[in-house]
């Protein structure tokens, strides 16, 4: 970024609603361009009180043909679960989708890895040649994700003929966090911009705010990283929702374009 050229956000106060340990580079990245991020997780990632099954899964994982991981905390729980016991089998192929569980599975020294460039959702992998049916017909899949989530992916590729089998590595749960500070915020109009990048956290934030929107916050644009978000979004009673491709450049380029040259 050119320094001389005016900060995008600057002045601006963003909500940034991801798990506080995936918060960091969204919030530098908005104080780089001269926002502030208001942290306020609507959601937190726990380790599982009984791995019993993800240790289990990983002595047989020679069974399977093809590992999916759904995120990048499925990515951190399961593969530090099942490096601690054994090398991953060079015949198991891995795949997810989005760029930030790319990014995660090359920490972990995976490089060949099978994912959607554009769509990041579970259509997008479903439209792929490695999981078309005569791809995946007889072959065993397993899918590292947490507690719950969409079913498309498994039951699309079971109608296609695969095997499919879900294995749960953590658990979302409702944060500790104190809601006044997000109410607050928006009430006394210090708060420019909401990001929103779950319909699950869209569902927490409502339960952290006692089941409804404030109407200040209703009033605060939402940038909703999915069309089904947006959807979420809606429902819970946004006023003015913006949909953003997923990723944090996607978004910052939404902020900065829904904010240049506006003063309030």
């Amino acid at each position: 970024m050119n320094v001389s050229e005016p900060l995008p956000l600057a002045g601006r106060r963003i909500a940034v609603t991801r798990p506080e340990e995936q918060a960091g580079a969204l919030c530098e990245a908005i104080a780089a361009r001269g926002g502030t991020a208001l942290r306020f997780p609507v959601m937190a990632i726990e380790g599982l009180a009984d791995p019993a099954a993800l240790h289990a899964v990983a002595d047989r994982l020679d069974e399977f043909d093809l590992a999916f991981f759904v995120s990048p905390n499925a990515v951190r729980h399961a593969l530090g679960a099942i490096l601690a016991r054994r090398a991953w089998p060079s015949g198991v192929i891995v795949s997810t989708v989005g760029k930030g569980s790319e990014r995660t599975l090359a920490e972990y020294g995976f490089q060949q890895v099978i994912a959607p460039d554009s769509g990041f959702d579970s259509e997008a992998v479903l439209a792929l040649p490695a999981f078309a049916e005569q791809a995946v017909r007889g072959r065993a899949v397993l899918v590292l994700r947490g507690d719950g989530g969409r079913d498309l992916l498994g039951d699309t590729l079971r109608a296609r003929g695969a095997r499919v089998e879900y294995v749960t590595c953590y658990r979302r749960v409702l944060p500790k966090v104190d809601a006044d500070t997000l109410r607050s915020a928006a009430v006394r109009g210090e708060l420019d911009a909401i990001s929103l990048t779950s319909s699950e956290g869209v569902r927490n934030l409502l339960d952290l705010l006692g089941g409804a929107l404030p109407a200040a916050l209703a009033g605060v644009p939402a940038f909703a990283s999915h069309p089904r978000i947006a959807d979420a979004a809606c429902e819970a009673g946004f006023a003015r929702v913006i949909d953003t491709p997923p990723g944090d450049a996607a978004l910052l380029d939404a902020l900065a374009a829904h904010f240049g040259g506006r003063l309030g």
